[in-house]
């Protein structure tokens, strides 16, 4: 069962837009207490990292990790290769959530660990309801061992 108390989401998404309906699609369905937004690969490390402005951020960091892969500063491959190479997160799971529809990005994706990859859908009501599933799947249905 999930502990909702401790239920974070990071979203990591540079289009506002986007961002704003897989939140409220989340929101909706009630799957996580907090939903973290940040808009590009870099706010997205020192988040995960606590480096930065996220240095004496509290709880435990983020259980699932919804990721865009085209992005400014650092990108989506990038993250995840940060994230998957490092023992303490490599555990969390990274649903890539992009417009690309290219097979070397899905390839890549896959090769670095990631645990899902979903292409947006191009109507927005779509969009919300895409994210709450992955989220309810990773969140509610999946297994994972607990956090070191």
């Amino acid at each position: 069962m999930i502990d909702y108390e401790q239920v974070e989401i990071l979203l990591v998404d540079d289009n506002a837009l986007d961002a704003e309906l897989a939140m409220r699609g989340l929101e909706d369905h009630k799957l996580a207490n907090t939903v973290v937004w940040v808009k590009d690969g870099e706010q997205a490390l020192d988040y995960v990292f606590r480096r930065g402005k996220y240095t004496e951020r509290k709880g435990l960091g983020p259980r699932l990790i919804l990721l865009d892969l085209k992005m400014p500063k650092i990108d989506g491959i990038e993250v995840t290769m940060a994230l998957k190479g490092d023992p303490r997160t490599r555990h969390i799971p990274i649903v890539i959530m992009t417009s690309s529809e290219e097979e070397s990005d899905i390839s890549a994706s896959y090769n670095l660990g990631v645990n899902s990859y979903i292409v947006k859908p191009l109507d927005f009501e779509s969009l919300a309801s895409v994210a709450s599933q992955a989220g309810f799947y990773w969140l509610a249905i999946n297994r994972s061992p607990s956090s070191t």
